[in-house]
């Protein structure tokens, strides 16, 4: 099984910033208050992981050993920081050039309202947030310091949803950070966007990337057991609607078994190997009877990352994104944008692929099926057969530009089709882009955008907008105000901006 629900370990430390300054009485009140934002945010459950409190820091030296503790240890996965009182900014330099993790400046105050008959200096003294909060928003931006800015009162539904999306971008960076990925064969022939550095990859994302022979999944699919193979075929029966012709006795029924070969191989390849993601390629089945179809859909519902083609950059993104959503509603998937509705009263966009599609978008039960494939020269493949759920959506894409990385986003409106598709026998989404057609699709080549992508009706753009902070990476979403002159305008200066960043370390 994958890694997917084995995140639970992971903390958010939430720290608070002061100094000796105002005295240990209200040093303590500080504390106390510190503790309270802690189990608030624990009882309400909004956030993905455990809020754990740390003392009030009120040195150098004390925020400089709370950097490097963060560092050090493999369950903090974010920090959490609020400026209570007034906090000099110059103490947290060094702690801040060290820190590696996700940082999250929560822009707050105690109190919500102003206690109009009561206040006095020492109540501004103590409640200080919009004085200190800003000296810790002047060394983030000297320091240029990607972090992500929560402003608003700590009981508010908004301020737990933005420190909930954060905190869910910080396990997926989590997650890219410690990610393996198998390429089961090489890149498709000839093509430009799914190639790219895969050493800039790991130095940028933290993935590795390396290749394996196809010999090195068929051994683990020819030693799969007819016990195993056995046990895997009635769970398809129990979990799918498997079709007549592929059920147990059935004339087909060897190609189910087929497929669960592949499948019962696949997991002992990438387990073994401690691999999260894998690709694989038409273009290299030497001694395979198909091409994976079925057994990548299943693994993907498991939580792996996948995609075709030896897309290895969109394969990690997948992955990412299922470690991001995971306990909300709605699932993540390898997509491709295949053909277009161009009906000027109803244009859409039909994404599918030749088999990989994950289940967890499907809008009902799917149907294990077996039809020919037109490539690839091999047998027919079975695969899930299914119409994937309406409801709110994001493309996203990441592109190797040659000297940097660029994470493109559309936002999408997925719909229920206009009408059946008998004859269409693979997993299918249709979507409306934002704005239109005609302007997302011509932004999206205007980047450079990928025909594979990833797509989640789970996340959002801000998830996928703090996760390219912490990446140090571009992000450029198209959505319901994107403007196509304006948005190349955009893209010229993002150019400029990250050459300049990026200097001789490009």
């Amino acid at each position: 099984m994958s890694d997917i629900n084995k995140f639970a370990h992971l903390e958010i430390w939430f720290v608070t910033g002061s100094q000796h300054l105002y005295g240990p009485e209200a040093l303590k009140k500080v504390d106390e208050h510190a503790k309270v934002l802690v189990d608030s945010f624990n009882a309400a459950g909004s956030l993905p992981h455990k809020v754990v409190f740390k003392p009030v820091l009120k040195s150098s030296a004390e925020i400089t050993q709370f950097a490097i503790d963060a560092n050090s240890c493999p369950n903090c996965v974010g920090i959490v920081a609020w400026m209570h009182t007034f906090s000099p900014a110059k103490m947290w330099i060094e702690g801040l050039q060290i820190l590696r993790k996700p940082l999250a400046d929560l822009h707050t105050q105690f109190n919500r309202d102003i206690p109009w008959e009561s206040i006095d200096m020492d109540f501004m003294n103590l409640n200080q947030t919009a004085h200190g909060g800003r000296e810790f928003g002047h060394i983030g931006a000297r320091l240029r310091l990607p972090r992500k800015a929560v402003v608003g009162h700590w009981e508010d539904k908004e301020v737990h949803e933005r420190l909930a999306a954060w905190a869910r971008a910080a396990r997926g960076w989590y997650a890219s950070r410690t990610l393996k990925l198998a390429r089961i064969g090489d890149n498709m022939r000839h093509v430009s966007v799914t190639e790219g550095d895969k050493v800039s990859a790991q130095i940028r994302f933290g993935w590795e990337v390396n290749t394996f022979g196809v010999g090195d999944l068929v051994a683990k699919v020819n030693a799969a057991t007819d016990a195993q193979v056995d046990a895997l075929c009635a769970l398809y029966e129990k979990n799918y609607r498997v079709a007549p012709e592929l059920q147990k006795g059935a004339a087909r029924h060897q190609s189910l078994r087929d497929s669960a070969a592949i499948e019962i191989g696949l997991r002992a390849l990438l387990e073994e190997g401690g691999f999260t993601a894998f690709t694989t390629t038409f273009e290299d089945l030497h001694g395979m009877k198909q091409l994976p179809g079925l057994a990548v859909q299943r693994l993907m519902e498991d939580g792996y990352g996948f995609s075709g083609e030896g897309d290895w950059k969109t394969a990690a993104l997948v992955r990412i994104m299922k470690v991001m959503a995971h306990g909300l509603k709605g699932g993540t998937t390898f997509m491709e944008d295949y053909t277009y509705h161009l009906d000027p009263a109803n244009p859409l966009i039909l994404g599918a692929h030749m088999l990989e599609i994950c289940p967890s978008i499907a809008s009902e039960v799917p149907k294990i099926e077996i039809h020919a494939l037109g490539i690839g020269g091999k047998e027919d493949p079975c695969r899930m057969v299914f119409d994937c759920a309406a409801g709110k959506a994001v493309n996203g894409s990441i592109i190797d530009l040659g000297s940097r990385h660029r994470f493109l986003v559309n936002e999408v409106e997925c719909v229920a089709p206009q009408q059946p598709l008998p004859k269409l026998p693979v997993a299918r989404v249709l979507w409306k882009p934002l704005p239109d057609l005609k302007t997302a699709t011509a932004a999206w080549i205007y980047a450079g955008g990928a025909h594979h992508t990833a797509l989640s009706y789970a996340l959002t753009s801000e998830h996928l907008e703090d996760l390219a902070e912490m990446a140090k990476i571009e992000l450029s979403v198209i959505d319901e105000d994107t403007r196509l002159r304006c948005y190349k305008t955009e893209l010229r200066l993002a150019d400029l901006y990250y050459h300049l960043a990026q200097g001789i370390q490009g």
